[in-house]
């Protein structure tokens, strides 16, 4: 086994760690991640949805937050995550606004919903036709919401993302 491969399996293995330990302490559902960049752990996180009142508290969007906090960017660009669990969308979806440069996980999203964390629904939401959804969902106001979108497109000191 080559020294890549063994560097990539020590970060798996501390994002499934994590995992553990944030579940032993009641923090959440058995999920873990650790961000790396040049070979050291910048950001770590693991599930925190029950003891945080957070649905967003997933160990992926933790673990880019503190990331992002500790590099002062918006941006995880030459980063690697490492998760315990194939991301579900919505931490796919901060995965790809992060931007790293490679993402490996551990355990697959049948294997999630073997346990009762199941996020088929969801992928099959977004698939539908807003007005298909569960969630009644609306649009309300659209040319006043615009204004500030014109606004952003004329703003001269705006940081581009």
């Amino acid at each position: 086994m080559n020294r890549v491969e063994e560097q990539h399996k020590h970060f798996m293995r501390a994002a499934i760690q994590i995992a553990q330990e944030g579940m032993d302490r009641n923090d959440g559902g058995p999920f873990g991640c650790v961000i790396v960049k040049e070979g050291k752990i910048i950001g770590r996180g693991n599930n925190q949805v029950t003891s945080s009142n957070d649905p967003t508290a997933h160990a992926e969007v933790v673990a880019i937050r503190a990331a992002c906090a500790n590099l002062s960017s918006f941006q995880l660009e030459d980063c690697i995550i490492y998760t315990s669990c194939e991301p579900c969308p919505m931490c796919l979806g901060a995965i790809y606004w992060a931007r790293p440069k490679q993402v490996f996980y551990a355990c697959s999203r049948e294997d999630a919903a073997a346990i009762e964390f199941d996020d088929e629904f969801i992928y099959q939401e977004l698939n539908l036709a807003i007005s298909d959804r569960k969630i009644p969902t609306q649009q309300l106001l659209q040319k006043e919401g615009q204004v500030v979108f014109k606004n952003w497109m004329t703003k001269q000191d705006k940081i581009a993302y």
